[in-house]
């Protein structure tokens, strides 16, 4: 599950992008992303993080989150164009829309 601080409930369930691969793919080739689900990409420290929409047909809310799970950026990208990059530790991808009122300066928790 993914929540605001003040207990929103954003994701109810996501998946974790662990490895190279995984990372790499993030929702590229897929269909759809269903309401409800989310894509979790952990760094473990700040760095440059670059999002792309190459070969993703449906737009994403990417929320890029400090060490201390705090919103530094939330964008809305385009399918096959969209592009973002942020100083990041983590990232998290959302089904358009679904970060709706998720704003810079807001805790997320990942549990």
């Amino acid at each position: 599950m993914i929540r605001t601080e003040d207990g929103r409930v954003v994701a109810r369930e996501h998946g974790v992008a662990e490895s190279f691969l995984s990372r790499a793919r993030g929702m590229m080739f897929r269909r759809s992303f269903p309401k409800g689900e989310a894509l979790v990409f952990e760094f473990g420290s700040e760095r440059r993080v670059g999002i792309h929409m190459l070969f993703v047909a449906f737009s994403l809310d990417v929320v890029f989150l400090n060490e201390d799970g705090v919103v530094v950026s939330v964008r809305t990208l385009r399918p096959w164009i969209g592009y973002a990059s942020e100083r990041a530790a983590t990232v998290v991808e959302f089904p358009a829309g679904a970060a709706e009122g998720v704003e810079e300066g807001d805790g997320l928790v990942i549990e």
